[in-house]
């Protein structure tokens, strides 16, 4: 079978720091590649050397390149920019910022059929543009194509994103992590679209974090660490028998069986009965009622705008009910451990101020202060010395434990984390799971835990609500409700979330 795309020896520094060194592979029609590692692996720079679009500070060099039959290896800016979006094509990240913003979708997807001199007049242009719409299931294509970016959803941007790449009928298309911060049924419509793209004869280079979605899409597949491929072959193969401690590690990080039911009834700390929020005419969090174990962790799942950060703003009680009511049996002191820390930190302040500033709030005497920072940064694996440090100078996980300490450092009895795992890469994400798990034992905490994964909501949670448009449409035992959900939104997301175990 002839290749469609064919990379050797693909090498990539940045003032001679090598970020790549040696990658090759070879991608037939009809087929999906994948490239798979953790933040700093190299992939995401390699997927951009593919289009001749690595950064100007960066020194790229290789054996090969050979896109749809052309040597790529001597093109200037020209050459490329007539090999890209007709021979090869880019679906990136992040919709919203890849998309014009002052462009209509509809002229966002004709831009490539006109530049490539593919359709010309009015009527032949929107016509392709109808058909590439529907090709890439965009529901009411017709109003679609009228609007703004902004005016569409996350999902629907995403495959106004695939359809502008597609545009050309391209050889090869990469998508760099096309579905990372889309929802979990969202994310599955955009690997099932994808899959159909490469059924349909593109070569497709699929760039991820995650064995999960890669399982879905891919037929074969490299694992990067650090610049080089520490792994490769078909993906059910990697699966079943990986050979790099990497590669097991990663795939351990996407396989999580549900919590088993503990024994024994624990006392309720909190109680909810009908509790509604509205903000204006829309309706966030509507009759929802349920109870919180002490001692344990209540897992609260759902896709955006299900209602889930309002629910938890209101146990905080950063936002108020407007009606029904929250009643807290007892005095607890309850704190909140936010999704982006980075935010959540003043950047100004090194991480020991930001922990003194806890502390102060919570009366621990002046004195004590700085033992007990060092000390809190050591219960959540942290080394004392980075409480000299600005949160920027530190890597997304140990922010995350950052944040967790300055948490405890108020003696909490209850924990609230609104997503705390969900920027963070596989392998970093199971060590913070497993910190909580930890915390909680010896802290004898009660967590209620946000998040739209309902494989990490297993990980570590007691009972789960299932929430869908400010309605609790399933709570239960997380056992229970994993091993026979009741709810078709249920049922949807554990198959989006199913499990990468061949």
């Amino acid at each position: 079978m002839t290749a469609a795309l064919e990379l050797e020896g693909l090498r990539i520094d940045f003032g001679g720091i090598p970020v790549v060194n040696g990658v090759s592979l070879s991608v037939a029609r009809g087929e999906c590649v994948a490239i798979v590692g953790e933040s700093g692996a190299g992939k995401s720079v390699t997927a951009r050397a593919l289009l001749g679009l690595a950064p100007q500070s960066a020194h790229v060099a290789f054996d090969r390149l050979v896109v749809d039959g052309t040597d790529a290896a001597r093109l200037g800016e020209r050459g490329w920019r007539a090999l890209r979006g007709a021979r090869i094509g880019l679906v990136s990240q992040d919709a919203l910022v890849s998309l014009d913003p002052l462009q209509r979708v509809g002229s966002e997807i004709a831009e490539p059929l006109r530049l490539h001199g593919l359709a010309s007049g009015r009527a032949a242009l929107r016509e392709r543009v109808r058909d590439l719409l529907h090709r890439v299931w965009m529901p009411d294509a017709a109003r679609r194509a009228r609007q703004y970016p902004h005016q569409l959803s996350g999902g629907l941007r995403q495959r106004a994103l695939i359809a502008s790449a597609i545009a050309a009928d391209p050889v090869v298309l990469v998508a760099d992590e096309p579905t990372t911060a889309l929802d979990a049924t969202v994310q599955a419509r955009i690997l099932g679209l994808l899959r159909d793209i490469a059924d349909a004869g593109t070569a497709i280079v699929f760039i991820s974090h995650d064995f999960a979605a890669v399982r879905r899409i891919a037929d074969r597949v490299l694992v990067m660490r650090n610049g080089i491929v520490v792994e490769a072959g078909r993906v059910d193969e990697v699966l079943e028998d990986p050979q790099h401690e990497y590669t097991r590690q990663l795939i351990a990080a996407t396989i999580h069986e549900p919590r088993a039911e503990r024994e024994g009834a624990a006392a309720p700390v909190l109680v909810a009965a009908g509790v509604t929020k509205a903000f204006d005419d829309l309706v966030a969090v509507q009759d929802a009622s349920f109870a919180v174990p002490a001692g344990r962790t209540l897992g609260i799942v759902g896709e955006s705008g299900s209602g889930k950060t309002t629910l938890a703003r209101m146990i905080v009680g950063v936002e108020d009910a407007d009606d029904g009511g929250l009643r807290w049996i007892g005095q607890h002191r309850v704190q909140l451990v936010h999704q982006n820390p980075l935010g959540a930190f003043d950047p100004r302040w090194t991480i020991g101020r930001s922990l003194r500033e806890a502390l102060a709030a919570g009366g621990v005497p002046r004195q004590r202060r700085a033992a007990r920072v060092a000390e809190l940064l050591a219960e959540v694996d942290l080394d004392p010395v980075l409480a000299s440090r600005r949160p920027i100078a530190l890597s997304g996980g140990q922010r995350q434990r950052a944040a967790i300490a300055r948490a405890l450092a108020a003696e909490p009895e209850v924990l609230v984390l609104d997503e705390p795992v969900s920027a963070l890469d596989p392998s970093v994400r199971e060590k913070v799971l497993q910190l909580l798990l930890r915390l909680q034992r010896e802290r004898e905490l009660t967590m209620i835990f946000v998040s739209h994964d309902l494989d990490v909501v297993g990980a570590v949670a007691d009972e789960v609500l299932v929430m869908q448009d400010g309605v609790i449409v399933e709570q239960g035992a997380v056992i229970d409700v994993f091993a026979a959900p009741q709810h078709p939104f249920t049922r949807e997301l554990l198959e989006a979330n199913r499990p990468v175990s061949p």
